[in-house]
């Protein structure tokens, strides 16, 4: 399912084949259209990185974004990571389209650096000893992982559509807790659903609903459990 784009988005679309094209297969370009969160993309360049097609949801990323609301300070959001399609880290960046100040559109690059670290490993085997490629190996991953750190609390996951991304929030927000998630007493519960509403969850229609089966309760309880978040 596509959306029909904003008029306003009508131009990015070119530019995300034209962003594509010049930088090459490594770098997957993503215009989403904000109309429709639950199908919002609308151009996708290079979508082998990530594995989603067009009308494919947002990221939890995104959604997190929405609700705290932070494009109202920032017209970018640069180099923070995101996981592809096979478990391996991305160097993201999301541009912030704005219409009169209100958010319309993201448009979104998702760089694959591995086969340039498989290059640079090789590389260094070829003039340095072996414990010497690993530690500088060792050193870059640490490095990563400190910019992970730094650049959000959120690792930023690709879902090729709404359901996989109800999963995908749902399980990382539960994946601390040992105890099967319809068996938690009440204060578990809404730790996990301020989890679930800092990422974003409640803006995907038919979050209700799951949320309420997975914990076993009926809608009205997880409407309260909202309503106190709120307040």
């Amino acid at each position: 399912m596509q959306t029909v784009p904003n008029p306003l988005l009508q131009q990015y679309i070119k530019l995300t084949e034209f962003l594509g094209l010049a930088l090459g297969p490594d770098y997957e370009v993503v215009l989403h259209d904000l109309t429709n969160k639950d199908h919002s993309i609308i151009a996708i360049a290079n979508s082998h990185i990530s594995g989603r097609k067009l009308g494919a949801p947002l990221t939890n990323m995104a959604l997190s974004i929405l609700r705290d609301k932070s494009y109202e300070h920032t017209d970018y959001h640069l180099h923070y990571y995101s996981i592809n399609v096979n478990g391996k880290d991305l160097r993201s960046s999301t541009f912030f389209i704005k219409d009169s100040g209100e958010l319309i559109g993201l448009l979104c690059i998702n760089f694959d650096d591995s086969r340039y670290m498989e290059l640079h490993e090789k590389l260094f085997s070829l003039i340095h000893p072996g414990n010497f490629v690993k530690n500088i190996s060792s050193g870059i991953a640490e490095s990563k992982e400190n910019v992970k750190d730094l650049s959000s609390r959120i690792t930023e996951n690709f879902a090729i559509d709404v359901a996989s991304l109800r999963e995908q929030i749902f399980n990382d927000a539960t994946a601390s807790f040992t105890t099967p998630v319809d068996r938690l007493n009440q204060n578990e519960r809404k730790e996990i659903m301020i989890k679930l509403y800092e990422q974003g969850l409640f803006q995907l229609k038919g979050s209700i609903p799951f949320v309420a089966k997975r914990f076993s309760c009926s809608q009205a309880t997880i409407y309260r459990y909202l309503g106190e978040i709120n307040n």
